[in-house]
């Protein structure tokens, strides 16, 4: 592709590293943002720049907020005794959609991957470990993709778990095997969380 101005090929390149946006899509993207007003785009850096440089991660489950402790976890309505462990802030927002789950959260930051160097120590597991332990978290729900990274996660923490008295059960499998959880329709993702299984019954299967 070439650029009449190392400009606008500066601009496409880093548009472009963005997932799913290809080279001649980021070029539409930037031949399309140079048409607003400057307003407009500066507004849109604004917002970037003032998200990555402010945002924090919530201090009790790891998702994202604008501050220390977010809105879920800060909510005296949501029972504290239930915790969903999920991969990411996406998996918190498709569960939140279904408006079924009244219990807090815990964000992984990601799965268990040796294929791709992550490894336990890399993922937000030991905060979870030590929250158990303080003995107010009743259950703890296996919210992961159903994808042998999710289950080998689910196994990893399940094993941690053992020797204490939480119970820990996984989300029925409404959601298809090898399915992302932010894909699934609200609709069986929120009966998935109503009628969980206890996670030693997933084993057997």
């Amino acid at each position: 592709m070439e650029f009449s101005s190392k400009l606008l090929e500066n601009a496409v390149y880093e548009m472009s590293q963005l997932p799913g946006v290809g080279k001649r899509t980021a070029l539409r993207l930037v031949l399309h943002l140079l048409r607003q007003p400057e307003s407009q785009t500066h507004h849109l850096t604004e917002a970037l720049n003032t998200m990555r440089d402010t945002i924090k991660f919530c201090k009790k489950c790891h998702n994202i907020s604008d501050v220390d402790l977010c809105e879920i976890c800060a909510n005296p309505n949501r029972d504290e005794s239930i915790v969903c462990v999920v991969e990411d802030v996406r998996d918190v927002m498709a569960i939140e959609n279904t408006s079924q789950f009244r219990g807090l959260y815990h964000v992984l930051g990601g799965k268990i991957s040796p294929l791709d160097g992550i490894g336990p120590q890399d993922l937000n597991i030991y905060s979870l470990i030590e929250k158990v332990k303080q003995g107010v978290v009743k259950e703890v729900i296996f919210a992961l993709s159903s994808t042998m990274e999710g289950d080998t996660t689910n196994f990893y923490i399940y094993r941690q778990l053992e020797e204490t008295e939480v119970v820990t059960s996984t989300i029925a499998r409404g959601i298809a095997v090898g399915d992302e959880l932010e894909y699934a329709d609200e609709v069986t993702l929120g009966r998935s969380i109503l009628h969980r299984i206890p996670f030693e019954n997933s084993l057997k299967n």
